[in-house]
């Protein structure tokens, strides 16, 4: 990626719109060149576009911002795709051999291409994302070149409502004027900058705790078993405080500054330093807030319990995500879980500065979504051919010997600004988007 280029992302959270744009370098490491938040406002809910106008004036203010501090043109962006519909689904395509056949790349190929056309019932295939390969019932992790009989191939899709991407759409292309280079999944990208191999190896419950949704992703022997997500997060909390008498913001910052995910004997009461109010029980805040991680928990641990790999997590619980910064998060998890916690984010070996994005678990997400980037996000003008090039590339000959000054000036082209055709709604709106 030369020195011009590079790729930029936006995750579109529900307290939070992030912008970051990094370069790669040639071993697939990033540099941040610049990172930028806005406030979502109440126009993404539960990780799903709710308002169109407001987040399209908001990734646009964003996009602003980032282009003035890097002092190049953004000209399109991969942006964050989350839900509460998202969820993983297996499906399995299997492919004959010939007799003492060797499965080759071919196979494997029109495997995936299957796994890429599959359309599920009233839902819509997000993503593929992960496989287990069988070779005459025995799995096997590297297929290509070994002989059998069948092969087949065990996918875990990611599937959800098929109107998640027409508000996005309509607010990012339309609005806000900006190409959309593609979807990333956002428990994909958490995942990928997240974990280490072993832990995906020995088994883990991967949790990405989020202001408006939970995200909760199982891996075994390498393999995404199950991903679902719980329409409950850290917005809920703070919600939930407001039943104090206290408003909305000052209930986040009580939550950050004083909440705690597991109680310890101490003063129950202190002196709100947020205004006049009366002095607010301690206590009474971290019962609320006990409440409603509990009701998350019980959410978590069923899903757990679903995958059948509840006794198989070598690795514990590894938490992530703006949420999981809760005072004594890894304590009540341990206590609840009955599992080792640790806190995760964005490995060093993925990005090499920043350090203060790296260490920020709110980050995670879109410094995951850099991994999936695969085309340069910085504007191209285009040239626009006319009828004017035509003749002077057929040229008058006779002219041009006469005139070389003259023709060698007609020669020079003039940049013209690209233009991006927008993009179009995918599929109408199935659902109501308030469900999401």
């Amino acid at each position: 990626m030369t020195q011009s280029e590079f790729i930029a992302v936006i995750d579109l959270g529900t307290y939070k719109i992030k912008g970051v744009v990094g370069r790669r370098n040639d071993n697939n490491v990033f540099s941040i060149l610049d990172s930028k938040t806005i406030d979502s406002g109440n126009s993404i809910r539960r990780g799903m576009v709710y308002n169109i106008e407001e987040t399209g004036a908001s990734v646009r203010k964003l996009m602003t911002i980032l282009e003035n501090s890097i002092g190049q043109k953004i000209g399109k962006v991969y942006v964050s795709l989350n839900g509460q519909s998202l969820h993983t689904m297996e499906l399995r395509e299997t492919k004959q051999l010939s007799s003492g056949g060797v499965v080759s790349k071919e196979v494997i190929k029109q495997l995936r291409e299957s796994a890429d056309k599959f359309t599920p019932d009233l839902k819509r295939n997000y993503a593929v994302a992960d496989v287990e390969y069988f070779i005459d019932g025995k799995p096997e992790l590297n297929p290509v070149g070994v002989a059998g009989t069948q092969i087949e191939a065990a996918y875990r899709i990611v599937t959800g409502r098929p109107n998640l991407l027409s508000n996005i759409e309509k607010s990012i292309s339309e609005k806000a004027k900006l190409p959309i280079a593609g979807y990333v999944v956002g428990a994909l990208a958490s995942a990928a900058v997240a974990l280490n191999d072993e832990e995906k190896e020995l088994g883990c419950a991967f949790v990405d705790f989020g202001a408006g949704t939970t995200t909760l992703s199982i891996y075994k022997s390498g393999i995404l078993k199950r991903m679902v997500v719980i329409p409950f997060g850290g917005k809920n909390i703070t919600k939930d405080i407001c039943a104090l008498n206290i408003t909305e913001n000052d209930a986040e910052q009580l939550k950050i500054k004083f909440g705690k995910a597991h109680e310890n004997h101490e003063s129950p009461f202190f002196t709100s330093p947020f205004s006049s109010k009366p002095d607010v029980d301690l206590t009474e805040l971290n019962r609320v807030i006990g409440l409603r991680l509990d009701e998350i928990s019980a959410n978590l641990m069923e899903q757990i319990k679903l995958s059948g790999l509840e006794n198989e997590l070598g690795s514990g619980m590894i938490i992530t995500g703006g949420a999981s910064q809760l005072k004594n998060m890894s304590e009540y998890l341990t206590h609840k879980f009955k599992m080792p916690v640790r806190k995760a984010t964005a490995k060093k070996t993925y990005i090499n500065n920043a350090p203060d994005l790296i260490n920020d678990p709110s980050f995670t997400q879109v410094l995951g979504m850099l991994l999936f980037g695969e085309e340069s996000c910085h504007f191209k003008e285009e040239h626009v051919h006319d009828d004017y090039d035509d003749d002077i590339s057929s040229g008058n000959e006779e002219r041009e010997s006469r005139e070389p000054a003259k023709a060698a000036k007609r020669i020079k082209k003039t940049q013209k600004q690209g233009i991006f055709s927008k993009f179009g709604d995918m599929f109408e709106n199935m659902f109501s988007d308030e469900d999401e």
